[in-house]
């Protein structure tokens, strides 16, 4: 059995899934900030609030916008409600019990062999 991902939501997930990334994007819900803001917010250097905005940004889950001389950022929540609806989705579909169970041992009817990729 082959399990289709989608790539974009697995790097989002990958993204979010840094506790530093997790304590970013919670400020991001609350309002729109700047590298400065975080940085006195979350008690780390520019730099490393820098490389976890952008690892952020390229997961699309904050987007960025030019206020004067500052560059102000926010959360997509469309972006993490999309998240947030593909996971209530796979638990949604998740047998319970007995439900689903493949059988196994010599009883088991043979499954086609399926091809990885780059195979």
């Amino acid at each position: 059995m082959r399990v289709d991902t989608d790539e974009a939501q697995l790097t989002a997930l990958r993204a979010m899934a840094d506790p530093l990334r997790w304590r970013v994007m919670q400020a991001l819900a609350r309002e729109q900030l700047c590298v400065c803001h975080l940085v006195e917010d979350l008690g780390v250097t520019q730099p490393l609030i820098s490389h976890h905005l952008r690892a952020l940004r390229q997961a699309g889950l904050v987007e960025t916008e030019r206020h004067r001389y500052w560059t102000y950022y926010r959360l997509r929540p469309e972006a993490v409600r999309a998240l947030g609806q593909g996971i209530t989705a796979l638990a949604d579909q998740a047998p319970t019990g007995a439900e689903g169970r493949r059988p196994c041992g010599p009883d088991a009817p043979p499954q086609e062999p399926t091809e990885e990729p780059g195979t």
